[in-house]
């Protein structure tokens, strides 16, 4: 698929997406979100995939919504908000969401403006490492609106109520070491890019089948009831210790301790 307002390309099983919209900051037009809903709908999918890494190009991540782009048509509007029942995720929404449903970790890579929009849909990421510049806002306040890209799912998750009231109702923009004090997020560094690649490096190193269900235990069961946490970790680990790449681990494993002990032995 040719991707108009993305910029997506894979190395080692690992598939980067950045929103590739420098000259206007990475502003998300009505475009843009249709090919973010494709791709990370895509991702869900495939099987043969470690990790991705999300990001912007040309030094930010994104300055938010073009609001001039989206509300001089209303059927954009339209577009973004409808959805079948209340409960259902809008293309809006899905944006940020669709992240959370890939069965391998997503981590975001940020640099220069997140704003609005932008920081909605990294939220949706499992781990955010920015650089030390970067700037943060949930803007959305500004316009008279409410943040509704599904955001707010993992902010519950991260920060405690007031801090997000605190961040919703004033639309401050953050520096990088006030959204990590917050919890906003994971972490801040001079070469986040590299950071996120050598983490990915270490994930590939692990059993895709536990990698996938860690994932979906954690988002499924964060704020659930003590007994639904509790099931979904024996259901997963029962369906872990029965498949094949367990069985690849178990091996994987035996060899490097003999190895080590071996090596130990003639060090002494």
């Amino acid at each position: 698929m040719t991707w108009n307002k993305l910029d997506v390309t894979e190395h080692k099983g690992v598939v980067t997406v950045a929103l590739n919209r420098p000259e206007k900051l990475n502003a998300i037009d009505k475009e843009m979100f249709d090919e973010l809903d494709t791709i990370s709908k895509q991702l869900r999918k495939r099987k043969d995939i470690r990790a991705v890494i999300l990001t912007g190009n040309g030094g930010t991540f994104s300055s938010g919504i073009d609001i001039k782009s989206i509300v001089s048509d209303k059927s954009k509007i339209l577009n973004l908000l409808a959805k079948l029942l209340p409960g259902n995720a809008n293309l809006a929404q899905r944006v940020s969401r669709n992240w959370r449903m890939i069965p391998v970790p997503v981590i975001a890579v940020i640099e220069g403006r997140c704003y609005g929009g932008g920081l909605q849909i990294v939220m949706g990421a499992d781990i955010r490492i920015v650089a030390p510049s970067t700037e943060l806002s949930i803007m959305e306040v500004r316009w008279g609106l409410v943040p509704d890209m599904g955001g707010l799912l993992a902010l519950r998750e991260v920060v405690s109520k007031d801090v997000a009231l605190k961040l919703t109702l004033t639309g401050d923009i953050i520096t990088a070491e006030q959204a990590l004090e917050f919890g906003v997020v994971t972490e801040v560094c001079d070469q986040p890019m590299q950071t996120a690649q050598a983490l990915c490096a270490k994930i590939t190193q692990a059993s895709p089948d536990a990698i996938a269900a860690i994932k979906h235990t954690t988002n499924r069961c964060w704020v659930s009831s003590e007994r639904r946490l509790l099931a979904k970790e024996t259901f997963s680990q029962i369906r872990l210790l029965l498949g094949k790449n367990f069985q690849i681990a178990v091996k994987r494993q035996r060899t490097s301790n003999d190895i080590e002990y071996k090596d130990r032995q003639s060090f002494w």
